[in-house]
């Protein structure tokens, strides 16, 4: 208890909480229209099995959710029973790993809340999975994520060492860092129990998961990359240097269609702070004219039905990368393809900010949304279309 204090008051020195999460939701909230939800009409084409829509608080780990998803769906593919998996757990191993790396580069490594979607299949290889019910990662009197003061607090231990001021680093460091761990996120679980027996994390992986890490793969699509080839997204929560294949803007389509209709969901990252992007509404599309550009009828129907897109090239794709147009801010599920009135298919897209927009926590995303704001994805390497393979040299 006395040890709680110390840490608890330590946060009240430190902690500038990042709000990042909510900060992303504040800046797109306002992207509504007031009948968009009648304006649409969808019909489903392609429906990928996964459990319920969940929420990240006020927490930056989009990116361990999405992916936690994905693999609860990969779970329902393989014919297995989907557990709802912890978040949590991966959060804070990856928080142990990425502390290491930090104190090893001297503090030079982007160190926050973010991560990216490699990151849950990496940890899942190292250290194992448990189910949400034995770890939900709430020990600090909240009943949802909030991350701002453990992320503070972490950090400044971390600064703390990097200093040196002993001039060498004591072998207890890491023990110290993960005790705020354990503070905020709960102790570790070595051990528990599941359906009746007893598991530990890398046992529950193996037998009741039952997904190998290295049948996954990452795609991206850069003109300043080698095409074919593995290459480094280079954004500031890439901080493990995840690899990603390089291909073609359109090989990203044939990609994800193929994977969705052959029953393989999609882990998707990419921007979502555009004003095309509606979260109220659930719609997400890339409008043929600039919004700057339009007058303030146009703005408020904006997403009150299908409306023409702009059309997406590589050349487009490539300066929104370059000039910051296109950042990393977001990790949701493709699950679906549905189909509006006049015929054109959209992704549907399982998000994990709760349920309360138009469509219960899911939104609609065009494929050229998808051409133009994409920084990766990831699925099964057996939902890669044969076309593609050889490209790669599968």
């Amino acid at each position: 208890m006395r040890n709680r204090n110390v840490f608890l008051g330590l946060a009240l020195l430190l902690a500038m909480p990042t709000f990042a999460q909510v900060d992303l939701i504040n800046k797109v909230k306002d992207n509504k229209s007031e009948n968009a939800k009648e304006g649409f009409q969808w019909e489903t084409v392609v429906d990928v099995e996964r459990l319920g829509v969940e929420n990240q608080g006020a927490s930056g780990t989009c990116w361990s959710y999405s992916t936690n998803s994905f693999l609860e769906s990969e779970m329902a593919r393989m014919g297995k029973e989907p557990v709802d998996l912890s978040e949590m757990f991966i959060v804070r191993t990856t928080y142990e790993d990425k502390a290491d790396r930090y104190v090893r580069m001297h503090g030079n490594l982007n160190f926050g809340q973010g991560g990216a979607l490699p990151d849950v299949f990496e940890m899942y290889k190292k250290y194992g999975m448990v189910p949400e019910a034995v770890y939900a990662g709430l020990n600090y009197g909240l009943d949802y994520n909030r991350h701002g003061e453990m992320e503070a607090v972490l950090k400044g231990m971390l600064d703390a060492v990097v200093a040196n001021k002993n001039r060498t680093l004591t072998p207890v460091w890491k023990e110290a860092y993960k005790k705020v761990l354990d503070v905020y996120l709960g102790e570790y679980p070595s051990e528990f129990e599941y359906m009746g027996k007893t598991y530990t994390p890398r046992t529950f992986a193996k037998e009741v998961v039952g997904i190998h890490s290295d049948d996954y793969v990452q795609f991206t699509s850069w003109t300043h990359n080698e095409l074919y080839k593995p290459c480094v997204i280079m954004v500031p929560d890439n901080w493990a240097y995840g690899t990603s294949y390089n291909v073609m803007m359109e090989d990203m389509i044939t990609i994800i269609d193929h994977a969705l209709r052959n029953g393989y969901s999609v882990a998707w990252a990419g921007d979502v702070s555009e004003k095309y992007f509606s979260w109220k509404n659930g719609v997400a599309y890339v409008p043929e004219k600039d919004v700057s550009d339009m007058s303030f009828e146009e703005r408020e129907n904006m997403f009150n039905g299908p409306r023409p897109e702009m059309k997406i090239t590589v050349e487009a794709r490539q300066e929104a990368y370059d000039n910051y147009s296109t950042t990393d801010d977001h990790g949701m599920q493709i699950v679906g393809i549905s189909k509006d009135q006049n015929g054109k298919e959209w992704y549907l897209i399982k998000n994990s900010w709760g349920t309360d927009n138009d469509h219960d926590g899911y939104l609609y995303m065009s494929k050229n949304y998808v051409r133009y704001k994409t920084l990766s994805f990831m699925t099964h390497k057996d939902a890669v279309p044969a076309e593609v393979k050889k490209k790669l040299g599968w």
